[in-house]
């Protein structure tokens, strides 16, 4: 199978040049979507990919979102027939070493999340954080009726059917909450999803691009969602007497 990771970066310069040995050790080709990093994070992706045609790179002008991101190496991997496409943060808090089992599991799933909250799943940073990633996952799973434990994951393995089946330009979020809407538009078509445990490593280089905004805009998300699946669900019906 032909995988394809789809790399979103801004300033992860340091990162990008340790993280691209390790993906480029497994059987997978990069794509560095960028979003013009000032600290030259883009000039490092095309450096590798002058000496690697198994990295390619994506300029886009400015920071434009995870989401769009997301979009333009979905579409850059389906025009050029990879079979799978893997989405993974580049600042090693997704490891590479989590990237076989996803692979092997993708055998009989169509989307394998790697999963910080299933057994054998950990994260590794401070507690307000966890909080905030538990209530978050909690609140989703319960608003919108998903399975998968960790709906707020971004490691991810797709199968190319699902990002063609899926309207993915109709996904309207466009920051850390595209990765819950996605998943939710997923179940929705029946795919299969599977979940493969990770530990999550807070990162140790760079600073994260997380903000208050975001969280906000990942609770409108939400509800957005769970009004329409409530208006989408008959009204029961009231037995006549």
């Amino acid at each position: 199978m032909r995988v394809l990771v789809v790399l979103p970066t801004y300033n992860e310069a340091e990162n990008l040049a340790l993280l691209l040995p390790e993906l480029l050790a497994l059987p997978l080709e990069v794509c560095v979507v960028d979003d013009n990093s000032p600290d030259g994070t883009g000039r490092i992706a095309e450096a590798w990919a002058a000496r690697d045609p198994r990295v390619h790179v994506l300029h886009r002008p400015s920071k434009l979102g995870l989401g769009s991101a997301y979009l333009t190496g979905f579409h850059f991997a389906l025009a050029r027939g990879y079979e799978g496409v893997l989405t993974m943060d580049a600042d090693f808090s997704h490891h590479p070493r989590y990237i076989p089992a996803m692979l092997e599991a993708l055998r009989e799933a169509d989307l394998v999340i790697g999963s910080r909250y299933v057994p054998g799943g950990d994260v590794h940073y401070p507690l307000h954080r966890r909080l905030l990633s538990r209530t978050a996952n909690l609140v989703a799973r319960t608003l919108l009726g998903l399975k998968p434990h960790d709906c707020t994951a971004g490691f991810r393995l797709y199968r190319a059917e699902v990002l063609r089946t899926v309207p993915i330009d109709a996904i309207r979020s466009n920051g850390y909450s595209f990765l819950v809407e996605m998943v939710n538009a997923v179940q929705q078509h029946g795919f299969h999803i599977c979940e493969v445990p990770i530990v999550f490593e807070d990162r140790v280089r760079g600073t994260s691009k997380i903000s208050s905004a975001e969280i906000w805009r990942a609770v409108q998300t939400v509800m957005r969602l769970a009004l329409a699946r409530v208006r989408a669900q008959p009204l029961p019906r009231v037995a006549k007497r």
